[in-house]
């Protein structure tokens, strides 16, 4: 009887130690899974999607100073593209001006003022002339601030009889500012001013 009583103690001591090691693992897999999941959900705030044209594209966070030439260079492209576009409509020519007063300061303004008090933008109307510019580059001087820049571009005046292509320069400084929706890069451009504006060729059409 005694060799029984053995038996079974022993074969409780190997259920009970089995059981143990059963809930030990369980709750250590269950650990596991859940730091996983933790970090996974981590790792997925960290990340944020832009929709375009339907299709999701993943954006990478980085800091300013990282990302200051690019959104510099974007800046100044945005400034001169919008000031430079100019279509005979008087919507499209104000929409644009607004744009690009809005990251400029009064040196830019004072520009803008001078061409209309010269009838500049009533002659692009009247004579449904286009203004296109496509930029050629940008240098930038990181070392200093306010950051100094050049841009050098190329202007296509479109008449009715002909199209001029000029040479543009100009140059300036840059200031850091607030972000906001007129003015998301964070930029102020200051003492701005055309450098260069000559004609490269005239042709007829």
């Amino acid at each position: 009887m005694f060799p029984k009583t053995r038996n079974l103690e022993t074969a409780f001591q190997h259920v009970r130690l089995f059981t143990i090691v059963v809930v030990g693992g369980s709750l250590l897999l269950c650990g596991f899974v859940v730091w996983q999941a933790l970090r996974a959900i981590a790792r997925n705030q960290d990340r944020i999607y832009i929709l375009e044209s339907g299709k999701a594209l993943e954006a990478m966070a980085g800091s300013r100073q990282e990302n200051i030439p690019v959104e510099a260079r974007d800046h100044i492209r945005s400034f001169h593209l919008d000031f430079f576009t100019l279509d005979p409509d008087e919507k499209v020519i104000t929409g644009n001006l607004g744009k690009a007063l809005y990251l400029a300061d009064g040196s830019a303004r004072r520009v803008y003022e001078g061409l209309k008090e010269g009838g500049y933008y009533n002659g692009v109307i009247a004579g449904n002339i286009s203004q296109q510019l496509t930029i050629d580059s940008i240098a930038l001087d990181l070392r200093v601030y306010p950051i100094p820049f050049r841009c050098y571009a190329v202007e296509r005046i479109i008449r009715p009889t002909s199209v001029v292509t000029r040479n543009l320069v100009t140059e300036g400084v840059l200031r850091n500012v607030g972000r906001s929706d007129n003015d998301p890069h964070g930029f102020l451009i200051e003492r701005w001013a055309i450098v260069d504006n000559h004609d490269l060729k005239i042709e007829s059409r």
